[in-house]
């Protein structure tokens, strides 16, 4: 492998650790190399920083391993060029492993310019993808607890959800509350809690609320709405938020929203995701290709595989 690199360092990174191989030396020679290990605390991270800058190396490369990369490239994308590699593409031989073998294998690599590097947004980017991965996240258990408190509802052949399209809209949340109270629902409350269109179904829902509710189920649906409601407190909290932080992306978002079947908080996804500087894509087909949107391709002998291929790394 020919070198195209004098000078640079390799990382191999841990939960606790970090292994730095520096590699040192004209290209027609074999390299200096000097090896040290780091505490990934932020004393030891910055000591790291330190001892790279004394030596005069700011090319290194590291393997995105998990989210232990993250402390590392934080620390270090202000004094060095960093580069984030794919851990399946650069996969040591196998053999005989260490943390010191790995580190050495990732210098030689980036020594010979063999390591690709993966996009990683800017810092605000990254902030915004924190809040709607969370959102998404939320969102998620906010289902997950609707879902539990329909389970709740067959298993005590109450069948509101029959008849209504929306069972925790303001009608239903009146009388899944009374039936957490335990309270004897007759026509005349059906009438008091059902709301707008569902008046026509009152004598529907009197006998979908006629089940076998015991203090069981009571208990159940009621942790869950209490569950459920702080879960929409949150929400609402994080999504108040969020339009501050996107507050200088409104003229982008108001963009990407012309696209048919992309509202805000979609809108608000893509712009976290891929940011707005699209230089860093060389084309289109590169920005899918890191979406995850491209088909592989792997041929061998005429055939065609059904291996899973790598994709490109996300971050």
């Amino acid at each position: 492998m020919d070198a195209i690199r004098e000078c640079c360092a390799g990382l191999d990174v841990h939960q606790a650790n970090v292994v730095a191989c520096v590699l040192k030396g004209s290209l027609d020679e074999k390299p200096q190399m000097f090896m040290r290990e780091f505490s990934t605390v932020l004393s030891g991270l910055l000591e790291l920083s330190d001892w790279l800058t004394q030596l005069g190396y700011t090319e290194v490369a590291m393997e995105s391993t998990g989210v232990y990369w993250k402390p590392v490239f934080n620390v270090l994308e202000a004094t060095c060029t960093v580069t984030l590699a794919n851990a399946a593409h650069i996969k040591n031989l196998p053999g005989r492993k260490t943390d010191k073998k790995d580190a050495q294998w990732i210098a030689e690599l980036h020594r010979c310019g063999l390591v690709s590097n993966s996009f990683v947004a800017p810092r605000e980017n990254r902030e915004l993808r924190d809040l709607t991965r969370y959102r998404r996240k939320l969102k998620g258990y906010e289902t997950s607890e609707r879902n539990r408190i329909l389970k709740v509802l067959e298993d005590a052949n109450i069948k509101i959800s029959t008849f209504m399209s929306d069972v925790f809209g303001k009608s239903g949340r009146l009388m899944l509350d009374a039936l957490v109270n335990g309270e004897a629902i007759d026509p005349e409350q059906v009438a008091d809690l059902a709301k707008g269109r569902l008046r026509a179904k009152i004598p529907e829902l009197v006998q979908a609320l006629n089940g076998r509710v015991t203090l069981h189920h009571r208990k159940i649906i009621q942790r869950s709405l209490e569950h459920l409601e702080f879960l929409e407190r949150s929400i609402a909290d994080l999504e108040a938020d969020m339009e501050q932080y996107f507050a200088p992306y409104q003229q982008q978002e108001d963009l990407l929203q012309t696209i048919p079947g992309v509202g805000p908080n979609v809108a608000k996804v893509i712009l976290a995701e891929i940011g707005r500087d699209m230089s860093v894509f060389p084309s289109a087909s590169h920005l899918s290709s890191w979406a995850g949107l491209s088909p592989g391709n792997n041929e061998s002998a005429g055939k065609k595989n059904g291996r899973k291929r790598h994709r490109a790394t996300k971050r």
